[in-house]
């Protein structure tokens, strides 16, 4: 029998089964395969309002509730409504009549929250009111939440007494209804004429070179893990503690691929599976190639296989040879600077984003000898919040070198501290306190203290103090200096860097 898999056709025995097909292709155990046999496409209605306004259009996302069900009842009568009054807390709009009934209790309602009022307690002066601030309020009906404003949220910020709502329509979502199902089971059957997919392939935006950064180092262990899915599209939030700046905005059509680029949730990756409104809060990061049925049907907590169209271009950890000829193979030359022999190994590139490296068409490698980089093993187990800071300050989160400043360095002292970030330190909580902080201990000094964030090296035992000169309260121990300590502390002075990585134990 025949089969696609990943646009290639294959042929099997009979009884053969899906692992045969995937032996070979681009996959990770456990992941998510899609199978199709056919397609055709359906409309239909989404729990989204569009709410087209004087001032613009927004959506409001239906709460599967009463109160939900009671606005569709409505909606035909509250078209054309104006808005009433415009306050700091909220925006009204009626007045129209319902049967609701009447609660004097106060309730909390948050930004964007959509919900009933009462106008003097009575049912017949109903209205919709949109939150504007967080607020707690008794408005007669109770929660009277009906949704959520999810798009057009800036349309708020405008409205002004008089403004009306024109029309208030369903959004109609075109899904695709193939005959596709998707199975994380290697023993499924083939059958013949099937069609697989075992990987998502995306398209990366070059306008938007951070977020494709970000996405090429959320996705290089080779698969992703789905946070979030909904009827418009899933999400992974794999890696959101980031800064990511507004790149490029645009319509988020169906297989978009975007990047959160601030509040909550900042680095959240988002595969849209209908079409949704430009919002500046999401950079166009790129466009799903393949494995769109995979998409189509994840759901939160699987496991998908990724792909990217370029590699990512990092040659840090390499030596000056190998990375040269990575940088080759993509069109770029290589500047080296430092130790420049073959064998010395690149701790710093610039630039070190791909998307800017293949603008530049050139790349800039500084190499040291092997023994200048010094070996750490951390404690994930134990310190996972401090191990979390420490990957952060030095960048082994995100490549495989990682750099230290130094804070302070005396000869004779019995340690050597390093540069943190305040800010990120102030949300690390005490861990395990030390009975004996041991030479070659990491230590950051935690919330409790005012240098929080601050980091250090032990280099003789104690008692009484941490790596960074605090007591056992103050100090998050998270791994261990693995390297020689008398070669990391011999001339060291403030200012100076050392590189570092990790080892497993």
């Amino acid at each position: 029998m025949k089969v696609i898999i990943n646009g290639k056709e294959k042929e099997f025995p009979a009884k053969a089964t899906l692992g045969d097909a995937v032996a070979g292709e681009r996959y990770v155990k456990d992941s998510l395969i899609s199978i199709s046999l056919a397609s055709s496409r359906t409309k239909e209605q989404t729990d989204d309002l569009e709410l087209e306004t004087t001032k613009g259009k927004m959506i409001m996302h239906l709460d599967e509730s009463d109160d939900a069900r009671v606005w569709l009842d409505v909606v035909n009568d509250v078209r054309e409504i104006g808005a009433r009054w415009i306050t700091k807390n909220i925006a009204a709009f009626g007045s129209f009549r319902t049967k609701l009934k009447v609660s004097r209790e106060p309730r909390m309602y948050r930004r964007y929250d959509c919900f009933f009022s009462l106008g003097g307690f009575d049912n017949d002066t109903t209205y919709m009111m949109i939150a504007t601030d967080d607020h707690k309020w008794a408005y007669g009906a109770g929660t009277g939440r009906i949704g959520r404003i999810t798009s057009g949220r800036h349309v708020i910020s405008s409205l002004r007494e008089g403004d009306k709502i024109l029309s208030i329509r369903p959004v109609i979502s075109e899904r695709s209804s193939e005959n596709t199902i998707v199975t994380k089971d290697p023993k499924h059957p083939l059958d013949d004429g099937m069609m697989i997919e075992t990987f998502v392939k995306v398209l990366l935006n070059a306008n938007s070179p951070m977020s494709s950064e970000h996405f090429l180092v959320t996705a290089e262990k080779g698969h992703i893990t789905i946070s979030d899915a909904t009827g418009s599209y899933v999400a992974c939030s794999d890696n959101t503690d980031v800064q990511i700046e507004n790149e490029r905005n645009s319509v988020r059509e169906e297989d978009t691929v975007t990047i959160r680029n601030t509040g909550e949730g900042t680095g959240r990756i988002l595969f849209y599976k209908e079409r949704r409104q430009t919002v500046p809060a999401h950079n166009d990061t790129g466009t799903i190639e393949q494995g769109k049925g995979i998409i189509a049907h994840a759901a939160a907590g699987d496991i998908v296989t990724m792909a990217t169209d370029i590699e990512r271009i990092l040659t840090i950890g390499m030596e000056q040879s190998e990375g040269q000829k990575l940088l080759e193979k993509n069109g770029i030359k290589q500047i080296r600077t430092g130790d420049t022999s073959d064998d010395s190994i690149i701790v710093e590139q610039e630039p070190e984003w791909t998307m800017h490296a293949i603008k530049s068409k050139e790349a800039e490698t500084f190499g040291v000898r092997k023994e200048r980089i010094f070996d750490v093993s951390l404690d994930r187990k134990n310190e996972a919040a401090s191990v979390h800071y420490f990957e952060k300050i030095t960048g082994l989160s995100h490549k495989p070198i990682g750099t230290m400043k130094v804070h302070f360095a005396f000869k004779g002292m019995p340690m050597v501290t390093f540069e943190g970030d305040e800010e990120r330190g102030k949300a690390l909580y005490p861990g395990t306190e030390f009975k004996k902080c041991k030479k070659g201990e990491i230590g950051i000094t935690n919330q409790s203290r005012p240098n929080c964030g601050l980091m250090g090296i032990r280099l003789e035992d104690s008692k009484q103090y941490g790596p960074t000169g605090e007591e056992p309260y103050g100090t998050n121990i998270t791994g261990t200096f693995k390297g020689d300590l008398k070669k990391l502390s011999d001339g060291l002075k403030e200012g100076d860097i050392i590189y570092v990585r990790e080892v497993k134990e």
